[in-house]
């Protein structure tokens, strides 16, 4: 029988989310002009990626607004077409997509580039939640979860073929962590996961020690490996950009050189396009020592307790899927770029939320943020 309690909104607000949210995007445009001040015109007072970054800051509100206006099981009635219309374009990214990099990731829209991974994250969020939302003897069977991976699988092998491995391995911690939650048994995901981690060795195996002419993953992901086991350190490659950003980080020492004082990013050694995007942590390091560090780490805290405190408040079981989903994606972005910046992880182009430089990943951690916000507006009164 339908309750009308259901629909029924809590005026308080989640100031602890809101403020580590207002901190961290305050954070990213001070840091984001720190790291490129060098490169902007000398008649400029800000920079061209300054500018941009505090419009999709706006743009990113204001979706993430759009986000509340309408309660969240409404919103994910329309996950299968979110889910879809995801992989139409993630197919489509091989016909009009744009070489950077190495790689087909972006579609150019004239004044700006879209990343179509990043919405499908948010897009499998919601069909996974709602997939997974139903009586928990059908949780049980072999269908179902062989529903689940399949459809996992799907977004997973188009995004690693762009080929962007990180963004696709976001994917499967998501899944593994709201089956989980949802009640998936365990001896199943135990089975995925040792499945996983046979592959995981196996592909490791080959890219480090099979012949040149077996190409496994493209010459890049391949030095990135080379990188992570400290077999590659050339000028310009993507070991000397980690052994860059390790200095970087170190040489912050207590309280940091002072922002807009920073040397490894004004001197070149780190690499222009990834000092405000892929290595940004490390500007801030440096810039503001261990002290600036922590505060980093505090926000991120904050917002990630705040989404676990979220998912418990939540009112049913989508509302808690898909806070756990959202939980699960920006911890897996805040651990893999951090961790990269201090060696603790391969690089692999996964963006700081909120701090990167990045239209599509600022967009969609807002979008993430506002689908808390809607859990916690809908959680339980009663």
């Amino acid at each position: 029988m339908y309750d009308p309690r259901l629909n029924e909104k809590n005026s308080d607000f989640d100031w602890p989310l809101h403020v580590a949210t207002v901190g961290l995007m305050l954070i990213g445009a001070a840091f984001i002009f720190s790291a490129t001040a060098r490169y902007a015109p000398q008649a400029a007072w800000y920079h061209e990626d300054y500018a941009r970054q505090i419009i999709w800051y706006a743009v990113g509100l204001g979706a993430a607004v759009a986000c509340c206006t309408m309660e969240y099981g409404r919103i994910a009635r329309w996950s299968s077409v979110y889910y879809w219309a995801s992989i139409v374009v993630l197919v489509a990214l091989f016909a009009v997509g744009t070489m950077h990099h190495g790689g087909k990731r972006w579609i150019n829209l004239g004044g700006f580039s879209l990343q179509p991974s990043e919405f499908a994250k948010i897009a499998f969020i919601f069909w996974l939640g709602s997939f997974l939302s139903r009586p928990q003897e059908e949780l049980r069977t072999a269908r179902v979860f062989f529903s689940v991976v399949g459809y996992t699988l799907l977004p997973f092998i188009l995004i690693l073929k762009e080929p962007d491995l990180g963004s696709a391995l976001v994917f499967l911690a998501v899944s593994l962590a709201m089956m989980f939650v949802a009640g998936v048994p365990k001896r199943m995901l135990a089975g995925l996961v040792g499945g996983v981690g046979v592959l995981v060795v196996l592909v490791l195996a080959l890219i480090l020690f099979a012949p040149p002419k077996f190409k496994i993953v493209e010459p890049y992901q391949k030095t990135r490996v080379l990188t992570y086991f400290g077999r590659d350190n050339t000028r310009g490659g993507s070991g000397y950009n980690v052994e860059q950003a390790l200095i970087s980080v170190g040489s912050g020492g207590l309280t940091g050189k002072g922002w807009g004082q920073g040397t490894q990013h004004s001197l070149g050694f780190l690499p222009r396009e990834g000092a405000h995007n892929d290595f940004i942590f490390s500007v801030i390091a440096e810039e503001e020592g261990f002290v600036g560090s922590v505060l980093v780490l505090t926000l991120y805290t904050v917002l990630l307790f705040s989404g676990i405190k979220i998912a418990g408040q939540a009112r049913d079981r989508l509302g808690q899927l898909l806070a756990v989903g959202v939980v699960t994606l920006l911890f897996c972005h805040v651990f893999i770029n951090i961790g990269m910046n201090i060696r603790l992880m391969p690089v692999t182009g996964i963006p700081l939320p909120l701090l990167s430089y990045g239209g599509s990943s600022v967009v969609c951690s807002l979008i993430a943020i506002g689908i808390l916000h809607n859990i916690h507006i809908y959680r339980r009164s009663y």
